[in-house]
């Protein structure tokens, strides 16, 4: 059997969870430099707040319905994600994190246990721990799962936010009434095939012949079929190491001088090689792009991006810095405005063992000194140590004019308590 734990309007919840006093008040979360809403609590859903909105499009609305505006808070969705997720790991030692979330539990060898009842533990404890509100979908398999956390999430009142496909009359009943478009890993371009020669449904999908899913969907179509017939198909996928990282920032405002641009390209391999550390990998090479505002038609628009090749594998900060740097060069032209710009490192292998050369020239204390500068940043906060090439007084340069308090990762920014 497999569960499926969704966060409720989760970026919301995280910012209600330290301001009780915006219960049943409409949020919205904004994107990386305050763009488009990319977040709505289900108030602002009701008031007909669309996904995708530009800021600037919607002041006009927020302000009529009093709409509470938060600028993505990262650092905190992300510790909140993370507590939620530990606190599954509780319950099974089988989870699949799917995404900031959501996350799938596979409950292996609880044949003797009352699972409606276990995903009610499961809801409850996650509220209780961290005040996050949850639905949780239980089923056969892992596609059904996600049907039947839908309908845990439509009908919270009957449910108890929790609901067990236990049964095929459940099965049935479920897929009838789920939309064709509603289906996990159907997309829009399926959908609208699929819609074209009758099928407006999950069960109805199903009901079609292999050869024409086969043939219209590939054989992963015909595996999700299977999947929603009860047949369980989609299994829980290995964790894999990221095959290429990258780091690409839009800027508060535009740049026109190399040394502005070379600060944030360093500061983007810098973020780079600390995240190929993480995962204990080496980049074999790494691209670098620079772009004007393509929103401004006014301005002479100009984009391009290089990939250099390094002579060694590597996840060294001075090395991937000195050469993201030399990159940018070659691109760079002065008579621009530069709006956005971001490092890619790719071709990944892993840290060990090193395949040296004759002429390999990797300097061997880097690994040391990298270690030392993780530790220092592990401890004493991250940016605490950078290189002479970055900005020791800059963050990450978005505009974040409604950000809330980093509460749980941050101990300058942590609720203070008046006992008095």
């Amino acid at each position: 059997m497999y569960a499926l734990v969704d966060g409720n309007n989760f970026y919301a919840s995280c910012e209600r969870v330290f301001r009780p006093d915006l219960q049943g008040i409409p949020i919205v979360i904004l994107s990386n430099n305050d763009g488009v809403i990319i977040a709505r609590s289900n108030e602002a859903k009701a008031l007909g707040i669309p996904m995708g909105l530009p800021y600037f499009k919607s002041k006009n609305l927020i302000l009529k319905h009093k709409i509470k505006i938060f600028s993505s808070n990262y650092a905190l969705y992300g510790d909140m994600s993370n507590r939620m997720m530990n606190i599954m790991k509780m319950f099974t030692p089988d989870v699949e994190i799917y995404s900031v979330d959501e996350a799938f539990l596979k409950f292996k060898g609880f044949k003797n246990y009352d699972l409606n009842a276990y995903g009610q533990k499961i809801q409850k404890t996650i509220l209780k721990s961290t005040g996050l509100p949850t639905s949780i979908g239980i089923a056969k398999t892992k596609s059904l799962a996600k049907v039947a956390n839908k309908i845990a999430k439509k009908f919270p009142d009957r449910t108890k936010s929790v609901y067990y496909i236990d049964n095929e009359e459940k099965r049935i009943k479920a897929l009838r009434w789920t939309k064709i478009s509603d289906v996990w890993g159907i997309g829009r371009k399926h959908s609208k095939r699929l819609q074209a020669v009758g099928v407006e449904n999950a069960y109805q999908f199903t009901q079609m012949s292999d050869t024409w899913v086969r043939k219209h969907m590939s054989i992963v179509g015909l595996r999700l079929k299977k999947d929603l017939l009860g047949e369980s198909i989609i299994q829980f996928e290995e964790i894999r190491n990221k095959q290429s990282i990258a780091t690409t920032r839009s800027f508060d405002k535009t740049y026109t001088e190399f040394k502005d641009l070379r600060e944030r390209i360093s500061t983007f391999a810098f973020s780079c090689a600390e995240k190929l550390r993480q995962q204990k990998s080496q980049a074999n090479a790494i691209m670098i792009f620079i772009q004007t505002n393509g929103y401004k038609n006014s301005q002479a628009q100009y984009s391009k991006s290089i990939v250099v090749k390094l002579p060694f594998a590597t996840n060294s900060s001075i090395d991937l810095v000195k050469y993201a740097v030399n990159g940018l060069n070659r691109i760079f032209k002065k008579e621009y405005q530069y709006k956005k710009a971001g490092v890619i490192v790719m071709d990944l292998c892993q840290e060990f063992p090193d395949q040296l050369n004759l002429f390999e020239d990797k300097n061997p204390k880097h690994k040391k000194l990298m270690q030392t500068i993780d530790q220092l940043n592990l401890d004493y906060g991250r940016h605490t140590v950078k290189l002479a090439s970055q900005d020791l007084n800059k963050m990450w340069k978005m505009k974040q004019e409604n950000l809330s308090q980093r509460y749980s990762t941050d101990l300058n920014e942590i609720i203070i308590v008046n006992t008095k």
